[in-house]
């Protein structure tokens, strides 16, 4: 009985340490707006574009002129908004 309520309480505190590492970003719809308006070339990426994924600095990041907390690229045809201070995924839009 011991070793299941010691497991439990183990189970209960990783499931807490996932999740308190899960930040969820509300962009602005402008922001969406802006970049789904703008023609940028896409780029081919061998990995998995997913929220999170820290793209390689050699992938173009365009800024946006009226907010400079987002910016974003086409990769795979995908339209992607970065952090552009660290080049992580932040959204991939549908």
């Amino acid at each position: 009985m011991k070793v299941h309520a010691t497991a439990a309480i183990a189970a209960l505190m990783l499931t807490g340490t996932a999740m308190a590492q899960t930040t969820v970003v509300t962009v602005p719809g402008e922001v969406r707006t802006y970049i789904t308006e703008q023609e940028v070339p896409s780029v081919t990426y061998d990995g998995d574009i997913i929220v999170g994924t820290e793209l390689p600095s050699s992938v173009e990041v365009h800024t946006i002129p009226s907010n400079d907390a987002y910016g974003y690229t086409v990769i795979n045809k995908q339209r992607v908004i970065i952090d552009p201070h660290t080049h992580r995924v932040i959204e991939v839009i549908k």
